[in-house]
């Protein structure tokens, strides 16, 4: 039983969400106040990820979780920051391992579909046109429609580690 348990677990957590970000070292995020969302792209072929509904839930989920970070969004004009995001998806599948067999010892391996939704959310300053910061979220479901569910929840974690930690000069 403590065998299945820890497959399940490690199943479930090969399905969850990971947050990957990077950040230029030499950009002085204090001075950063407003933002503006530009072009924002949805790249999936399914229609439950790529339609107006879900951009319209990704702007808000920006606006929020930035403006809960002190910047004011500008929905026009200049910007201190340029937000561009694209949100695709793709399919495919894992292997998983578990106990089969008389008393568990042998090993069942399946083959488990799944999407893999992936957010980027790119920080430029227009003023250098350069990328100062970027967050990746991914996140495995077996259903599109899910992931759709989970889009506030990857920006938000994308977002809880903005402005970056950058190292002491």
């Amino acid at each position: 039983m403590k065998i299945l348990l820890a497959g399940l677990f490690i199943t479930l957590s090969a399905f969850a969400q990971k947050i990957q970000i990077e950040a230029d070292q030499a950009a002085d995020f204090s001075r950063y106040k407003t933002f503006a969302i530009r072009e924002p792209r949805l790249n999936s072929r399914n229609p439950s990820l790529n339609n107006d509904l879900v951009r319209k839930q990704l702007d808000t989920a920006v606006q929020k979780y930035l403006g809960a970070k002190g910047l004011t969004f500008v929905p026009s004009g200049t910007a201190d920051l340029n937000v561009h995001y694209t949100l695709g998806a793709v399919t495919g599948s894992a292997l998983e391992a578990y106990p089969a067999g008389w008393r568990g010892w042998g090993t069942r391996v399946v083959r488990v579909p799944f999407t893999e939704g992936t957010l980027v959310i790119d920080l430029r300053d227009p003023t250098t046109h350069t990328l100062v910061w970027r967050a990746i979220a991914r996140e495995d479901k077996r259903d599109p429609s899910k992931i759709e569910g989970k889009l506030d929840d990857m920006v938000r974690k994308s977002f809880a580690k903005y402005p970056p930690k950058l190292p002491k000069k």
